[in-house]
């Protein structure tokens, strides 16, 4: 669900169906483990006692982080993948929030900031997307379109 993340092992797999939320996943390739965050904006304005909150692509990675660091592992080491920020209202009246667009440029700076390995990406257009991470082998399977 949008806001939800997950690391670890123990999940034989993961899922999630984007639109214009973006959906991150990441797999160490040696050690078998990974997760997966689905946010469903940028950022927010967030004090230094604000607990961290998935719905937001930097704080969702953030805490992607901090799991992989607690695991000793090295963001640098991860496979990561990058789908979602569909524009599923294009002409949704006259407005254009562009929140598709700015939650996939915050995918790319994140990446960037932490030096994941991007391996696999399908961003954009107004097709939501259904995403899976298979934490034993780390394949992520990727389908255009609105139903599981």
């Amino acid at each position: 669900m949008p806001g939800q993340l997950y690391f670890g092992a123990k999940a034989r797999s993961l899922r999630t169906l984007v639109g214009s939320c973006v959906a991150l996943t990441l797999w160490h390739p040696t050690r078998r483990i990974g997760g997966m965050c689905h946010y469903l904006l940028p950022s927010r304005p967030r004090s230094d006692n604000m607990p961290a909150d998935g719905r937001y692509g930097d704080e969702a990675v953030e805490l992607l982080v901090q799991a992989l660091l607690r695991a000793n592992t090295k963001p640098s080491e991860y496979d990561c993948h990058l789908y979602g920020g569909a524009d599923t209202m294009p002409d949704q009246a006259g407005v254009k929030l562009n929140v598709g667009e700015r939650n996939i440029e915050q995918g790319w700076n994140l990446i960037e900031k932490y030096g994941f390995s991007l391996v696999g990406v399908d961003v954009g257009e107004n097709m939501p997307r259904n995403v899976r991470l298979e934490i034993a082998t780390g394949e992520v399977l990727m389908r255009r379109g609105g139903s599981h």
